[in-house]
């Protein structure tokens, strides 16, 4: 019995010694590094993250001017950016007259070449009246520019009839007009160049 109860008294003695030196101040101290820095850098994070809507915040380009509309369409003209209209003239034996304005708010040059004109699906395409080469003109507001087309330049009855003119401007225009004309007569038509007056406009075969 002796035996046994000293057996039991040195295993509470040795308890008690793992105990003491896992609570002992060395321990505490050894806790205290790794809980430090957490406390020391969350400040400088905290700051870092608050700095940076403050870099971000100025939108950027805020300072670029938006484009204008006429700004946008300036430059050549295009048969998307014009107003077209076509009149038939009795003037040098017959003849139509087109008319072009810019769209509003559109300011665009005409180049120094005839219109891009042709009938039908055939493509039968008008050749120049002058050989002349007219200058560039800028088209805005009620400014307006004249071509005169002549459908048929042959003596002949030999003719294939229309009832619309189909109207570009660059070669080719990537969005042609067409415009009604009633029924005409179409054999080796011609075209003049852009003109500011309408009576510069009458081609002449």
């Amino acid at each position: 019995m002796r035996s046994r109860r000293l057996a039991l008294t040195a295993l509470a003695v040795a308890a008690l010694a793992v105990t003491a030196t896992a609570c002992g101040p060395e321990n505490s101290d050894a806790a205290a590094p790794a809980s430090s820095p957490a406390v020391t850098t969350s400040p400088s994070v905290a700051a870092t993250t608050a700095a940076k809507p403050s870099e971000t915040a100025k939108p950027s380009g805020a300072t670029k001017p938006a484009a204008s509309a006429s700004g946008q369409a300036a430059g050549s003209c295009g048969a998307k950016d014009l107003v077209l209209t076509a009149k038939a003239e009795s003037q040098a034996g017959g003849y139509i007259l087109i008319a072009a304005k810019a769209k509003p708010g559109v300011t665009c040059t005409l180049p120094a070449r005839p219109p891009v004109i042709a009938f039908g699906s055939g493509g039968i395409e008008a050749s120049k009246a002058e050989q002349g080469v007219s200058q560039p003109i800028k088209l805005s507001g009620s400014d307006t520019a004249y071509a005169g087309v002549m459908t048929k330049t042959t003596k002949d009855n030999q003719a294939v009839q229309f009832t619309d003119i189909i109207v570009g401007i660059g070669n080719p225009d990537p969005d042609p007009v067409s415009l009604p004309i009633g029924p005409t007569n179409v054999d080796k038509p011609i075209v003049t160049n852009w003109h500011n007056l309408p009576e510069n406009a009458v081609p002449v075969h």
